[in-house]
């Protein structure tokens, strides 16, 4: 016997069944209509159909519904031409992909390959450089004095050795039949003369030799000849490599106001308190100009291993 209540009659779960009922029954109108048009299979079920209307008399006089297996859904077939054409256009893509990232891999491969020699020529060159500054520290100093003039148009400390103009490079006259390379003369320090730095901010102790021509500079630090001792009323210049024979003042450019500089002359000690800290072209040559007070200034180049440029620390006697 058909219900034969109104909407308000019924109960929310009653609404519910009916509102799944309905929405069956459009499902499989639709179905119908598709296979109809030949759209899908005669055989095929009702999409998402996870419940089926059954009549059972319950004594409400309403319908009850009951689950049923939900059918597996039809397969999307896709026609064999398209894949085909899917798959001519999607193979050219792969190919240069891959084609692509072994491009780059070797690119990569050769970066890096590249740093590692230069940086493998870089440490030969410093280890060199090293070597020869440990065996030059060996040789005697001559007893012949040799004082340079103040200034020179260009401050001491620089990388490139002097060679005189129109003849062979010191290098190779041992090559040149009946000419040897020149001695190299070392003036003797006086009883005054600096013979040792002590920089406890940098971790410097080395040698200081008198004189800061090329060659001198191989043995140490250089104490440009004419200026002044430790101790004494006047700017005593002090100059070194930053990046070769010994790297004696490599980090120079670390040192701070108020950092101490030890100079001694013999076994005298004499303390020094930075005071300022400058870089200047290496034409500056006013650096090393006499002062009224007791200075020391440490000349190296900069920056390292550029060295376009000179570094200059001038430290006050205490």
């Amino acid at each position: 016997m058909p219900d034969r209540r109104t909407v308000d009659e019924l109960t929310i779960e009653e609404l519910e069944q009916l509102l799944i009922i309905k929405r069956r029954e459009a499902r499989a109108e639709r179905m119908r209509r598709l296979r109809e048009i030949g759209r899908l299979p005669a055989d095929s079920g009702l999409p998402h159909e996870d419940l089926a209307a059954v009549e059972a008399g319950n004594g409400a006089g309403y319908t009850v519904l009951e689950a049923r297996p939900t059918p597996p859904p039809a397969l999307e077939v896709q026609p064999l031409r398209a894949r085909r054409r899917q798959a001519r256009s999607s193979a050219p893509a792969s190919r240069l992909g891959r084609l692509r990232d072994r491009l780059l891999l070797v690119l990569e491969i050769g970066a890096l390959l590249g740093l590692v020699a230069v940086v493998i020529l870089s440490v030969l060159n410093l280890q060199a450089l090293n070597a020869e500054y440990a065996e030059a520290s060996l040789l005697a100093a001559s007893p012949t004095p040799s004082p340079t003039p103040l200034g020179g148009g260009i401050l001491p400390g620089g990388h490139a050795p002097p060679e005189e103009p129109g003849t062979v490079p010191l290098h190779l006259r041992s090559l040149v039949e009946g000419q040897v390379p020149p001695p190299v003369t070392i003036p003797t320090p006086g009883p005054e003369a600096p013979t040792r730095i002590v920089i406890p901010a940098i971790e410097v102790d080395a040698l200081i030799v008198e004189g800061d021509s090329w060659e001198q500079l191989k043995l140490g630090v250089g104490h440009h000849p004419n200026t002044a001792n430790p101790g004494q009323r006047g700017n005593m210049v002090l100059s070194a490599h930053n990046d070769i024979y010994g790297e004696i003042f490599r980090h120079l450019d670390k040192l701070e106001l108020g950092d101490e500089v030890i100079v001694y002359a013999g076994e005298q000690p004499y303390r020094y308190i930075v005071k300022a800290k400058q870089i200047v072209e290496p034409t500056d040559v006013e650096v090393m100009a006499p002062t009224t007070r007791p200075v020391v200034t440490l000349i190296s180049c900069y920056p390292y291993m550029v060295d376009s440029h000179r570094i200059v620390v001038i430290a006050e006697l205490q």
